[in-house]
């Protein structure tokens, strides 16, 4: 068995992997490992549910805002001609074009969070349905990133708006905010993200649904969370 390092040995002894947290613990325990990096971390919710995404009926996915914002900086590319190509600039959007965006992206300049597109522009996006699709970035009416209000898309994107998308395995990841964040910011975020995905149980779900939940910060270990954390888990 490898042996363990310093910081692994430090992380041991300040959790206990069998307990329930409540949010306010997991933070206050991920703030003290915290302590033990030189950066400012992610802090990371796990959701596993009682999901089988494979079927379309059980697919969970969908956008919240984050009161809080993410503490990221959201790289947003926008299909757009004339006066929705401006207003999305005017909006803060970093690229802006049509087929000449398009030839981009075929290119290999895909380094975007978040691809929007006005209606009349889908059948230029259409074309980039292999490269876009296969990363999350294919727009969609149903996520809001089809849309002729292109300027509300961008500043929510640029405001804190994320994708939770359940994996195969079931589970959704997201992350709500940085480690620098007050615990008020990162609890209203969360609470943001969980009744979102609560409110998104699928039609085709049996069971329970939220079947655990945890707590993580980029560097720091899983907490499990009390269920009783997450309304309607």
């Amino acid at each position: 068995m490898a042996k363990m390092t310093k910081r692994q040995q430090a992380i041991a002894a300040k959790i206990d992997r069998e307990r329930l947290y409540t949010v306010d613990e997991a933070l206050a325990t991920l703030r003290e490992l915290g302590e033990l990096t030189k950066f400012d971390e992610t802090i990371e919710v796990a959701m596993n549910l009682g999901v089988d995404p494979r079927h379309a009926d059980q697919m969970v996915r969908g956008m919240v805002s984050l009161p809080s914002g993410t503490g990221k900086d959201v790289r947003v590319a926008v299909f757009a001609r004339g006066d929705n190509a401006q207003k999305a600039l005017d909006a803060g959007a970093d690229k802006v074009g049509a087929e000449d965006l398009m030839e981009d992206m075929q290119a290999g300049n895909v380094d975007y969070d978040r691809v929007i597109a006005t209606p009349d522009m889908m059948g230029v996006v259409g074309r980039l349905g292999k490269l876009l699709g296969p990363k999350g970035l294919m727009p969609n009416p149903k996520l809001g990133t089809v849309t002729p209000n292109v300027a509300q898309a961008v500043k929510d994107a640029k405001g804190g708006q994320v994708e939770f998308r359940v994996e195969k395995q079931g589970i959704i990841h997201s992350g709500i905010g940085k480690m620098s964040f007050a615990d008020d910011a990162l609890k209203a975020n969360f609470r943001a993200l969980t009744d979102a995905v609560v409110k998104a149980k699928p039609a085709g779900a049996k069971g329970k649904y939220v079947r655990k939940v945890s707590l993580s910060s980029s560097m720091g270990p899983g907490l499990k969370l009390d269920l009783a954390e997450v309304e309607g888990a």
